[in-house]
C-alpha cells in the first residue's frame, strides 16, 4: 500500500496494484536494495481515502534492539569524522544517525499523513507499508526528472541547512560549492548545453537550504547511466563518493536502509526520481528518525547535532500519536 503527493501537487496518487508493471519502487542508499510497488500510478479521490482503513495494526514490532547514539556519542564521532575529513583532504562527507521515538501508545498514520502533507506542500510526501516495511516521509531534494516528450532531463544541488531566520556562513555556502560541482561535470558528459541557475534559498518547513538548479538535454537511453552516476550525490554522501560511502558504511552506527536512497516514479509524462530524506520507519512500538549533515572540516560539532535535531522535526511534529 502507498500513498502519495508530487511536489506542488495536492493530488493524492496511489497504484492500482492490478498490473504486472511497476510505475513506482524503492531504492537503498547502497544500491543492493529495490521494493517495486505493484501497478500504475492512479489518482484517488480524497473522499475514498478518508474511508480506507491504514491503522497501526498494519505495523509490525520494533525486535531490532537498536539503541540510538547519546549526544555525546555522537559528538565524539563527529570528532572522527572531521578527522578522517582533514587527513583526507576532502571536501564533505555526509554523517547520519537514527533518532528512536517510543513515547506513545499508538500512532494515527493517516492523520500523521495528512499533517506531513499540509506542513510541506513543495515536497514529494508518501507513505508506504507491505507489511515489512512501513515508511513516511516528506522532502523536496529532486534526484532527477525526466520528460518523455521533450528529453529534458532536470536535477538540483541541494547542501546546506540553517534554520530559516540565521543567515548563510562560509560554511555551508562551501558545503553546497562541491555538490554543483559533482552534478555539473556529470552533466557535461552528456551535452555541452547545460543551463544552470543562480544559487538561492529552498524553505522547508522550518529550516532552509541552498540550492542551485540544472537542466539538460540527454538521450533516453542515457537516463538510467546518468542516475547511477549521481546517486548518491555529495549531498546525501560526500566527496568522492566512493570512499565517502566506504566511510559512511564504518562510521555510522546504523545501516541506512531506504534513508538517502530515492524513489522513482513513471508517468506518462514524466520519470521522476526523488532522494528519500526527512523520513521514519515506522513500527508499531517505535518510529526512527533518519537525520543526517554534510560535514566539513570547519564543522562544528554541537552545531552540527543541533541540525539534525532541527531535521527530526520534519516528520516528529507531525505524528499524530496517543
Amino acid at each position: 500500500m502507498i500513498y502519495f503527493k508530487f511536489p506542488f501537487n495536492e493530488k493524492l496518487y496511489s497504484t492500482d496494484e492490478n498490473s504486472s508493471e511497476n510505475h513506482i519502487s524503492f531504492y537503498s542508499f547502497d544500491g543492493l536494495r529495490q521494493i517495486d510497488c505493484n501497478g500504475k500510478i492512479i489518482e484517488i479521490d480524497q473522499e475514498d481515502f478518508d474511508q480506507t482503513r491504514i491503522s497501526s495494526d498494519f505495523l509490525i514490532e520494533d525486535n531490532n534492539n537498536f539503541t540510538p547514539e547519546t549526544k555525546n556519542e555522537y559528538l565524539e564521532n563527529l570528532d572522527k569524522v572531521i578527522e578522517v575529513i582533514k587527513n583526507n583532504q576532502l571536501p564533505k562527507l555526509v554523517y547520519s544517525r537514527r533518532k528512536i521515538f517510543t513515547d506513545f501508545n499508538q500512532i494515527d498514520l493517516k492523520e500523521s499523513f495528512k499533517k506531513l502533507c499540509n506542513a510541506y506542500p513543495n515536497a514529494f510526501r508518501y507513505i508506504f507499508i507491505d507489511g515489512e516495511n512501513s515508511w513516511m516521509g516528506a522532502f523536496s531534494e529532486v534526484l532527477g526528472k525526466f520528460n518523455k516528450q521533450t528529453h529534458t532531463f532536470e536535477t538540483m544541488s541541494l547542501a546546506g541547512t540553517l534554520p530559516v531566520s540565521e543567515n548563510w556562513s562560509e560554511k555551508e555556502i562551501e558545503e553546497q560549492k562541491p555538490v554543483s560541482s559533482y552534478i555539473r561535470n556529470i552533466l557535461k558528459n552528456y551535452s555541452e548545453a547545460l543551463e544552470e541557475s543562480e544559487t538561492y534559498d529552498h524553505i522547508s518547513g522550518n529550516i532552509k537550504h541552498l540550492r542551485t538548479d540544472f537542466k539538460i538535454k540527454i538521450q533516453p537511453e542515457d537516463l538510467d547511466t546518468i542516475i547511477q552516476e549521481l546517486h548518491p550525490t555529495p549531498a546525501v554522501c560526500g566527496i568522492p563518493k566512493d570512499f565517502c560511502k566506504e566511510n559512511i558504511q564504518k562510521l555510522e552506527k546504523f545501516p541506512r536502509e531506504l534513508y538517502a536512497g530515492y524513489i522513482k516514479t513513471e508517468t506518462e509524462e514524466n520519470i521522476q526520481y526523488f532522494v528519500n530524506l526527512r523520513c521514519s520507519k515506522l513500527y508499531k512500538n517505535a518510529i526512527h528518525l533518519f537525520v543526517g549533515g554534510g560535514i566539513t572540516a570547519q564543522s562544528n560539532p554541537e552545531k552540527e547535532w543541533i541540525e539534525t535535531e532541527l531535521k527530526s522535526e520534519a516528520v516528529l511534529k507531525n505524528l499524530v500519536v496517543s
